[in-house]
Parts: structure tokens; C-alpha cells; sequence
């Protein structure tokens, strides 16, 4: 019988890498996400794997031993790696997952560019997690490790605060649907940010932590309850400033965008992927004269 998977894509509005030591973050899912569809073959013991783009263009193909979960050939091998350490982490949770079949067909489908940051990965996890019927956050967690907050955003459908207590996910769904919402854009910055390597950063600086996860987390709880576009601005940019010194980065307004007139902020690892911009009807001719062609409003991204 035919299966099929589906998983939201994500954007951190708040928190960023102190959502690692366990500052309270604000996330929201994207209408943009990734399905899998499982479809049992006649193929002894093989499993074939199809990844398809937002245009339905082939971007991965591989074969796998079913039994032994070992590559037979592929179009990737660092994608074909991926994928066995997260079949091999699912079976270890459920031994019962991938038994007793002959073959299987596996095609995912994104709704959105790879390039975008939107959670190519965290969806994979979690549509693998849904199929094996395994928890995806230790899915997550034993094969590649980060803060989780992706995959509680590919499971809810409503914007959440999440947090690491004690390294154990607690997720809130909360009603964040601002009044000024038609004044919040996101831009995409042209380029994708390794998350690994933006971790590694933050993790050589020093700092005080505590500071640091309260002053993240207070702005959090006043980013999603701001009834005024001035005062989320203002958190906005208190924000920007925190991690800037933390960091030791320019925030990405100074950067790139001093002229701006509106309040500007990164999301997630600083230097790629999309920032989230306050503006009006001009903001995004703005942007496209920079060169940055790729701008939703809050309504057409967020779910």
C-alpha cells in the first residue's frame, strides 16, 4: 500500500544559536514543505530513492540494499551517506521498520528551492520519522544533532515558541498573527548558510551565557505578544545587537543595508538565508535594486 508523508518547512524569527543553550525562540512553519511517498515494488530487497525539486526536476537518485541498507549506486554519495545514517538510525529505534518487505519505491518532493534554507533537512527527518513511526527529534538528535526547533515546525501548524530544557523539547503553539503583519517581509539573502559551521563559530566565542538566554528570551515572549510595529522594530533590533556582540559580526543591516528605513533582522545563521524586514508597499523595489529578487510578505510565507 502507498504511503505518503508531509512536512512543513520553518523559519526562527527569534533566538537563533542561544536557542542551542536554551533561550525560548519563536518559530513559524512556511507554507512551503516536503512530501515523501513510499510505493511497495516487486524488487527483491531494493530500495530506490527519487528527490525531486520545486520544478519537479531530479536532483538525487539512488539505490540501496533494503536488507543491509548499503548503497548500490547513486547520484551523490555525501546525500546517498545521509540517507543510510537516518534508515539505519530509524530501524535502530524500531526494528520493525523496513522488515519483511521486497522493495520499495521512495519519492520526496520539495516545494521550495534546497538553496532557500527552509528545512530541506528537518522535513527529510521528520517524513522519515513519520513512515518509521520513531520520535524525529532523537532522529534528529542521534544521526546529526541541533536544537530541534526545525522539526517541531514541520510537526505544527500554527507559529510556536520552543525550548531546550534540560535538552527536551518543550513546544508551545501561540497566536502569533500581528496586526501590523502586511508590514513583515522576509528576504532571501542569495545564499546558503551552513548551519554546522555557523554553530562552530558561535560556540568559539565567549560570553555570558545566562545573560545572554535571558535577555533572548524576554525579547521573545515581547516579539510575539507586540501589539505595535514600533515596539517589535525596537525588539528587532535589540536582538540584532545582542548577537552582534556576542558574535562579534556587523548585523546584517549595517552590512548591507544601512539606507534602509525600515528594521532589519537575520534569521537563523547569521549571513544567509532569509532576514525578516519591516516595511511598506516600496520594500520590496528596494530589495530587488540591491540585487535580491527572492522577498515574500508575513501572509504568503508563513503558515
Amino acid at each position: 500500500m502507498q504511503k505518503e508523508f508531509y512536512s512543513n518547512g520553518k523559519l526562527l524569527l527569534s533566538g537563533e544559536y542561544a536557542i542551542l543553550d536554551g533561550a525560548l525562540g519563536l518559530a513559524v512553519p512556511t507554507k512551503y514543505g516536503q512530501s515523501l511517498k513510499v510505493t511497495p515494488t516487486s524488487s527483491v530487497r531494493l530500495l530506490e530513492w527519487t528527490s525531486l525539486d520545486e520544478k519537479d526536476n531530479e536532483w538525487f537518485r539512488g539505490s540501496f540494499n533494503l536488507e543491509a541498507l548499503t548503497l548500490i549506486s547513486s547520484t551523490d554519495d555525501v546525500i546517498s551517506n545521509t540517507l543510510i545514517t537516518l534508515l539505519s538510525e530509524a530501524k535502530a529505534q524500531n526494528p520493525e521498520f523496513l522488515k519483511n518487505i521486497d522493495g520499495l519505491k521512495v519519492e520526496t518532493y520539495l516545494s521550495f528551492p534546497r538553496l532557500w534554507g527552509l528545512g530541506s533537512s528537518s522535513t527529510l527527518i521528520n517524513n522519515i520519522a513519520q513512515w518509521a513511526q520513531v520520535d524525529a527529534y532523537r532522529l534528529l538528535n542521534n544521526a546529526f544533532g541541533g536544537s530541534g526547533y526545525d522539526i517541531a515546525c514541520a510537526q505544527h501548524n500554527s507559529p510556536i515558541f520552543y525550548q531546550l530544557k534540560n535538552n527536551i523539547p518543550k513546544v508551545e503553539e501561540v497566536p502569533f498573527n500581528p496586526s501590523f503583519k502586511n508590514s513583515i517581509y522576509f528576504v532571501y539573502l542569495n545564499q546558503k548558510q551552513s548551519s554546522k559551521a555557523a554553530i562552530a563559530t558561535y560556540r568559539q566565542q565567549k560570553f555570558d551565557t545566562d545573560s545572554l538566554l535571558e535577555n533572548i528570551s524576554v525579547i521573545t515572549k515581547q516579539m510575539a505578544t507586540s501589539s505595535s510595529l514600533s515596539v517589535f522594530e525596537s525588539l528587532m533590533l535589540e536582538h540584532e545587537e545582542i548577537l552582534s556582540k556576542v558574535l562579534g559580526l556587523q548585523t546584517i543591516k549595517s552590512k548591507l543595508f544601512p539606507d534602509y528605513s525600515g528594521a532589519v533582522k537575520s534569521l537563523g545563521a547569521w549571513g544567509g538565508d532569509f532576514i525578516m524586514a519591516t516595511g511598506g508597499e516600496k520594500t520590496p523595489s528596494y530589495f530587488k535594486s540591491k540585487g535580491f529578487e527572492t522577498i515574500f510578505s508575513f501572509s504568503e510565507l508563513v503558515l
